[in-house]
């Protein structure tokens, strides 16, 4: 069976664009692919951590992501940090990627901003370790957003090096995987910016932790104009606001945005807002009782998360004793 490998960084709570554009299908992969979920703690360390904060958010993505839908049972659930093959991977790794390779890198340049000299050597090393992440458990397909696929295609590239270099096709070229409606949840407050755990506005997104009370409120308060729903997708490219609506909806019923369209056209927004607040309640208020939940018995989720780790390890460990017996790197035996 085709394998998936794929992390969330726990550096605050999961969002509605989490779940839409990444978690919600992680669920629907656990039926057709081996599937290893994991806690990206080590790339959640390229920006200052409070350690009793990040410990705390750890386990509380993990909580989540099992409300959510993926099962311990049928996935492997984990903690980056908890396998050290992935760290000592991306170190190898970073013995065959060319700096030109990173330099091409827009997230880097992106979060650096004008401030490359005071950035980290993680935040700019970052994409070897996501190929280590992947490649340790050679997994055949990662399910990525739009600005994921650059990292993927150097993963691609980083397990191409390594295999013409040592003249065997040990690593897996992965394949993204690409979903439709709603991959990218825009802010509540700004149509034009991505949903972000980031954003210093709590308005600006849905979060999974959040109560009934509090989706409507940030629903009712999601900025929109002053014009009704138009009748054709097309009639919503100039109105970010509208649009990022609209598509939640659609995400959210598995519709297609024209018949959200043809359900509310020329309907005042306090109607869809309603109903929409109706939808995202009905959705999302059961994932977060359930992660309230599971963190009532915090022994729990560690407990699957140990259990998860040593699975992973397994795994991993295969990989990287492979890998090094490749590389002419000498693991004496013992006594």
């Amino acid at each position: 069976m085709n394998r998936i490998l794929s992390g969330i960084q726990p550096t605050a709570a999961m969002h509605l664009g989490n779940y839409l554009g990444a978690v919600r299908n992680w669920v629907g992969l656990q039926d057709s692919f081996e599937t290893l979920y994991c806690v990206v703690d080590l790339h959640a360390l390229t920006l200052p951590q409070n350690p009793a904060e990040l410990r705390e958010n750890s386990r509380t993505l993990a909580a989540t992501l099992m409300a959510a839908g993926i099962d311990p049972r049928r996935s492997i659930l984990f903690v980056q940090s908890s396998v050290p093959a992935h760290s000592e991977l991306a170190w190898l790794f970073s013995c065959l990627t060319p700096l030109g390779w990173l330099n091409r890198m827009t997230q880097f340049k992106e979060k650096a901003g004008k401030h490359k000299e005071q950035a980290v050597l993680g935040l700019y090393s970052y994409p070897v370790l996501m190929a280590a992440d992947i490649l340790i458990y050679r997994a055949t397909h990662v399910p990525v957003g739009e600005d994921q696929k650059q990292h993927l295609e150097l993963t691609r590239e980083i397990a191409g090096a390594f295999n013409y270099r040592y003249g065997r096709e040990y690593f897996p070229l992965p394949e993204p995987q690409i979903f439709g409606s709603a991959t990218r949840v825009m802010s509540l407050r700004d149509g034009t910016k991505k949903m972000s755990k980031s954003d210093s506005s709590d308005f600006s997104r849905i979060n999974m932790t959040d109560d009934a009370d509090t989706i409507a409120l940030k629903i009712r308060k999601a900025k929109t104009d002053p014009l009704p729903l138009p009748a054709a997708p097309e009639d919503l490219e100039a109105r970010p606001e509208a649009d990022n609506l609209v598509h939640i909806y659609a995400a959210l019923t598995h519709k297609p945005v024209a018949e959200v369209l043809a359900e509310f056209n020329e309907a005042p927004f306090s109607t869809f807002k309603s109903a929409l607040t109706d939808i995202a309640v009905t959705a999302l208020a059961p994932i977060a009782e359930e992660m309230r939940r599971l963190l009532a018995d915090p022994g729990y989720v560690d407990g699957v998360l140990h259990e998860g780790g040593g699975k992973a390890r397994a795994i991993a460990d295969a990989t990287l004793r492979e890998v090094k017996e490749i590389m002419g790197i000498l693991t004496p035996a013992g006594p």
